[in-house]
């Protein structure tokens, strides 16, 4: 199962256990419209989260729409988006500092 864990970027790891941790009820097409991804790329990814053991589904008991799933994070799933959340905080500063030298240099270049 570690190979489906390489195949999906660590950014959108992190953002789907984030947005399920917040709103479990999401459907697959809500997740992709919230991504900015495929649903077939959400539907991917929600099944190699399920294989990793970092998320489980079930259905909604009551509800009519038998196609309604609750994703709920394992706390494997939860100790997976701990160590996520330090990655992206990483490589988000990273990309913020970068920005910032970039706008100073041109800001500079206007300037003179």
């Amino acid at each position: 199962m570690a190979k489906a864990l390489k195949s999906i970027d660590p950014d959108v790891h992190f953002r789907v256990l984030h947005l399920l941790e917040e709103e479990s009820e999401l459907t697959q097409r809500e997740l992709a419209q919230k991504l900015g991804i495929s649903l077939g790329g959400v539907n991917y990814c929600l099944k190699a989260l399920i294989n990793l053991g970092h998320i489980k589904a079930g259905n909604f008991s009551k509800n009519l729409n038998k196609s309604a799933y609750l994703y709920l994070l394992t706390s494997k799933g939860i100790a997976e988006k701990a160590k996520l959340t330090a990655g992206f905080l990483s490589r988000k500063m990273l990309e913020y500092q970068a920005l910032k030298k970039e706008i100073e240099s041109i800001r500079s270049r206007l300037k003179g």
